[in-house]
């Protein structure tokens, strides 16, 4: 079953993309939802000229989210957590990324960072999407507090 979503989905695609689906999770979950309509062939064509009127701003965004990326490029993070020698007192996550990267001035949701958990001290890369196109390698160290 082919379906356009109209959202962001996670491991199935991006807005606007035409995916093919088993035909029981678009009938009963993804259409229901309002997360994506059916690919008829009229809602294809229509699609196809939101896209060529979209490709214009899309260039816009692009380019705004290299300028973020080379800000984050340029930042050194370390996130100081509690540790007994190597091993951490709970754990570092995407949202401690997100919390770091704020307090630097740059606000990016934790839902777009992927970096795993950590449980030890070091130095380590998360990975930022910016935009689907523009995804970002941000390293990071986390240091025991004192």
């Amino acid at each position: 079953m082919e379906i356009i979503l109209k959202q962001d989905v996670q491991k199935l695609g991006f807005k606007d993309d035409v995916v093919t689906v088993k035909p029981g999770y678009g009938r009963n979950y993804l259409i229901p939802q309002g997360i994506a309509i059916l690919a008829t062939p009229s809602a294809k064509k229509v699609l196809a000229e939101n896209l060529r009127q979209r490709a214009h701003k899309e260039a816009k965004l692009v380019a705004d989210a290299n300028k973020i990326a080379d800000a984050l490029k340029a930042l050194e993070i370390k996130i100081a957590v509690k540790a007994g020698g190597e091993k951490l007192f709970g754990s570092v996550t995407n949202a401690d990324i997100a919390a770091a990267l704020e307090s630097n001035g740059q606000s990016i949701d934790k839902k777009f960072i992927t970096s795993g958990t950590i449980k030890r001290l070091g130095k380590y890369a998360a990975n930022v999407r910016l935009h689907r196109d523009v995804i970002v390698e941000l390293p990071y160290e986390v240091v025991a507090a004192e």
